[in-house]
């Protein structure tokens, strides 16, 4: 029966003449040319049994049925899917409608043999794919905690197989590795055992309206990994994670034009943080619109293996940063700008041309800007910044965190913005305000040393106590 299905799908789809794209993503947002729904495959969408052949022969049917320029949809109707990684193919895109969960598998024996295949979803080297629709995607991360923690969870390290290294051996949810054009749109991807969305040297790539949610006590579990890749659009998204939330890194190449809008973002580590992972170029970013909640950390930049950082704007932000347990990397910085050296065999990046532009931030902390002796910061402009800072959470304050790294933790006392190594700072219509209940640990707007931080301007800048 499906191999006649297939025949008169073929017969009507080869009858369809093909259309020139007049954008990247033209073809990913144009009506289908053929849709295959799972179910036609035999799925069973008990989330009991796995579904893992059935939806690869629908996903490899509508890679063979679709035409250059066009793309095939293969649906899934409302049910649970259970699934060690699937595939996906050039031209197909998945669409998972509302009701329909794809469930990835937790065993070992349901992932590839390399560590670096670990997907539920996995794109490879192809082009015009995409995961949309108003379904989920659930790793089920739970099912990998060894021991639940307030603090943080305990979780599996399939390490001892050898196949992988450390205690972050876990498959991740999403990935996108070589690809170009690629589009995921109005999916929930929840719960990952380890980094969730992953893209890997692509090129153009959209989400949109795509709902992250990681549970705050899993390490580890990454909403939006940009690794190595260019040309990256996120807009109109709600990420909510342990772990980063926006994360660019630059391993084998360069980042280049990441454009982030209109979006929601709570973590128990950085809400937006450019590394570690630094080697290469981090260039062109905008960031606009949005709002960080009660995270560790609001806007960072962790640069600490010699690659550089330049053209990066922030504007129309409203951050909330609060302290959480030391466990986690942070210490309530609503901005916080390091590069340094992560060990006796890296060197330090420079980081440069750099914008706040109407950031309103209140926190437990204060700004960190922190250049290193051969990686200084240069040009960082602030422009219509008010924070205000105030103290809500019962952790210990006091530490400057450099952490992966550098100098680790350093008792420091609190002050607005805490500076060192930095060679142009221009700061306009800067406001900041105590906690009046803080005066005494709180009694110094700017923190630096002279020898180490030159040509500063400021220009209306403000500081004063204000009464809650």
């Amino acid at each position: 029966m499906i191999v006649q299905f297939l025949q008169h799908l073929l017969i009507l789809i080869f009858a369809i003449q093909s259309h020139c794209a007049t954008s990247p993503f033209s073809i990913l947002h144009s009506t289908p040319s053929l849709s295959l729904s799972v179910l036609d495959f035999n799925a069973t969408a008990s989330g009991l049994c796995y579904d893992t052949h059935h939806i690869q022969s629908t996903i490899d049917a509508c890679a063979t049925a679709a035409l250059p320029n066009t793309t095939c949809h293969v649906i899934f109707p409302p049910g649970k899917y259970l699934t060690a990684t699937i595939h996906l193919r050039s031209r197909v895109v998945l669409n998972i409608t509302k009701g329909a969960v794809i469930l990835g598998g937790t065993k070992l024996e349901d992932y590839p043999e390399q560590q670096e295949r670990w997907y539920v979803v996995l794109a490879e080297d192809v082009e015009d794919v995409g995961v949309i629709g108003g379904g989920q995607i659930n790793g089920q991360g739970l099912e990998f905690v060894t021991r639940f923690d307030e603090v943080k969870n305990v979780m599996v390290s399939w390490n001892s197989t050898g196949r992988c290294l450390g205690d972050e051996c876990r498959p991740r949810l999403v990935g996108f590795v070589g690809c170009k054009n690629v589009l995921v749109s109005g999916v929930k991807l929840n719960r990952p055992a380890y980094w969730c969305l992953h893209l890997v040297r692509c090129q153009n790539t959209s989400i949109q309206d795509v709902s992250i949610y990681g549970d705050f006590n899993t390490p580890n579990n990454d909403g939006i990994d940009i690794e190595d890749s260019n040309n990256t659009l996120i807009t109109r998204c709600i990420i909510d994670t342990g772990d980063d939330a926006i994360c660019p890194k630059s391993s084998t190449g360069p980042v280049i034009n990441i454009t982030a809008t209109d979006t929601w973002i709570r973590s128990k580590s950085s809400a937006i943080k450019l590394g570690s992972a630094s080697f290469f170029t981090f260039k062109g970013f905008v960031f606009n619109n949005l709002t960080i909640f009660e995270s560790h950390r609001g806007l960072g930049f962790q640069i600490r293996d010699g690659g550089n950082v330049s053209d990066i704007t922030f504007s129309n932000i409203n951050i909330s940063t609060r302290y959480y347990d030391p466990s986690w990397w942070g210490r309530a910085e609503p901005i916080y700008v390091t590069t340094c050296p992560r060990d006796n065999s890296s060197k330090a990046g420079s980081i440069s041309n750099i914008k706040f532009i109407n950031i309103t931030s209140t926190s437990e902390n204060g700004v960190f800007l922190s250049g290193s002796g051969g990686g200084f910061l240069t040009n960082l402009k602030f422009i219509n910044v008010n924070l205000t800072f105030k103290r809500w959470t019962n952790y210990t304050d006091g530490l400057l965190d450099y952490r992966p790294g550098c100098q680790e933790l350093v008792n420091h006392d609190s002050a607005g913005f805490m500076m060192e190594h930095i060679d142009g700072l221009h700061l306009e219509n800067v406001n900041v305000k105590w906690s009046g209940h803080e005066v005494e640990s709180w009694n110094n707007p700017l923190d630096f040393r002279p020898a180490t931080v030159n040509n500063i301007i400021l220009q209306d800048f403000h500081s004063n106590t204000y009464t809650s």
